[in-house]
């Protein structure tokens, strides 16, 4: 067998439909899109239109606000995974658990507006965490086992205060 005898089984490629082509492709005339109107012409995508019906996105209150523009994007880092770092000797138990310690542990990629911990798993290990944030109960389980939490500003909150 050589390169240019290489090819697809039978079957393999399915050829699309070719509509408008005659009225023995089964697709012929009108194409499948009916007679006349707003849909039977090019580049109409009538997105969230229920027929003249009032659409679901009309009928359904407005709720909330998007805070896009001033949303912090954190990392999210559970207990269990500080706990499995620590474990595996990535994450120094005797150093501070900061931003900077965690991308250099692996555990997260970059680090974008901060690192939230978050309760999930527990924690032996004595670590003193200094992050954006933490929940109630993390903070609570990090002290548990003997360390401490302190929330550290973001940089760009630190500016905005600042000026």
């Amino acid at each position: 067998m050589k390169l240019n005898e290489i090819e697809d089984n039978e079957g393999a490629k399915k050829l699309r439909r070719r509509v408008g082509r005659g009225i023995g492709s089964s697709k012929g005339k009108t194409a499948g899109r009916g007679v006349k109107g707003q849909t039977s012409r090019s580049g109409v995508a009538l997105n969230g239109f229920e027929g003249g019906q009032m659409p679901i996105y009309r009928r359904l209150p407005k709720r909330g606000f998007s805070n896009a523009m001033f949303a912090k994007d954190f990392n999210i880092v559970s207990l269990r995974r500080l706990q499995a770092a620590v474990d595996a000797g990535k994450l120094d138990a005797t150093a501070d658990v900061d931003s900077d310690a965690l991308v250099a542990a692996g555990i997260c990629r970059r680090k974008k507006d901060g690192v939230r911990i978050l309760s999930d798993g527990d924690l032996k290990a004595k670590l003193i965490v200094k992050t954006e944030g933490a929940s109630k109960t993390a903070i609570e389980k990090i002290e548990k086992a003997g360390g401490s939490f302190t929330v550290v500003e973001t940089p760009a909150a630190a500016k905005k205060s600042g000026e």
